[in-house]
């Protein structure tokens, strides 16, 4: 089973940028898709980015298109997701997530394995 550990949240200026990261462990994420998805308070799971298990593939939520970039490392069993040109509308807590067999989704309930979550937090 895959336990994935997010980090790199913080708080950051409207208009900067943050890098997050998501080491999984347990078993190799190498042939899973991996997204990235948030919840803002009072608000549903959303989704953010996801990559296809052969990196060929990404998604990006309309509202983060452009400004966020989702990355693998199969050789560190990592993902990431690089967001610039932050907006307060994206403080939430950002979570991890990966689907072990099918393709690349949008759909929370694709993915079974999931991370504690990191806090991004952006001031105006």
């Amino acid at each position: 089973q895959v336990q994935l550990v997010e980090s790199g949240g913080g708080l950051v200026q409207a208009g900067g940028s943050l890098r997050l990261s998501c080491a999984a462990s347990g078993r190799s994420v190498s042939t899973a898709t991996m997204g990235w998805f948030r919840q803002a308070p009072g608000k549903e799971r959303q989704f953010v980015a996801a990559i296809s298990w052969y990196g060929g593939a990404t998604n990006y939520a309309v509202a983060v298109k452009d400004r966020f970039t989702i990355s693998r490392d199969d050789a560190k069993n990592s993902v990431y997701l690089q967001m610039s040109s932050l907006k307060p509308e994206d403080t939430a807590i950002y979570y991890c997530a990966a689907r072990v067999s099918g393709g690349i989704s949008s759909r929370p309930d694709d993915f079974r394995a999931w991370g504690q979550g990191t806090q991004v937090t952006v001031s105006s």
